[in-house]
């Protein structure tokens, strides 16, 4: 790409992988665009000094939300491109990483606020714009067909971040802030 700006989205549209426009305010553009978002909170988590062991991790789940991003912005009847797939094995690795956290975390007994230290933070932010990226994939499912898996990867992911998070207050010493309503 020579230019990264074409001026075909001025008057508010954008084309899908296959070629048809939509409004940018699209339900399927609104997935994609927050599963984008995902990606970029995660390569911020990756980047953080603090995460250097797991930044392979990070860095092949950041490739699985580019695989999810490419399914949810292509039309499969119109698009000629061979696509990434998503795997059951995908979902798993997530499950694995978070049973090998969980052993060495302590049991959860309240609810937790997000913060303690700024890469818990992260983690967080990063968790919750993962569910709203699996609300809007979740709507977008009543309109057309999307791949389950994509749905279910992100659900594990929401998790996996947030014992992540669990995770990275341990590693850190912060504090775990419980939840203590008034």
């Amino acid at each position: 790409m020579s230019k990264i700006y074409t001026k075909t989205g001025d008057k508010g549209t954008t084309s899908l992988i296959g070629g048809t426009r939509l409004p940018k305010d699209d339900i399927k553009i609104e997935a994609y665009g927050s599963v984008d978002e995902l990606n970029a909170w995660i390569g911020v988590l990756a980047d953080a000094p603090e995460n250097k062991e797991r930044n392979a991790f990070l860095k092949e789940i950041q490739d699985r939300l580019f695989t999810i991003g490419a399914e949810l912005a292509s039309e499969p009847e119109q698009n000629k491109k061979k696509l990434p797939e998503l795997f059951e094995s995908d979902i798993e690795v997530l499950e694995k990483e978070m049973d090998a956290y969980n052993e060495v975390i302590p049991t959860l007994r309240a609810f937790v606020l997000p913060g303690g230290h700024p890469l818990v933070s992260f983690a967080h932010v990063a968790r919750t714009v993962c569910r709203r990226s699996e609300r809007q994939v979740i709507r977008l499912s009543h309109n057309e067909e999307v791949n389950v898996l994509i749905i279910k990867y992100l659900n594990r992911l929401s998790d996996y971040l947030f014992v992540l998070s669990r995770k990275i207050t341990q590693e850190q010493n912060a504090p775990e802030i419980a939840w203590k309503p008034r």
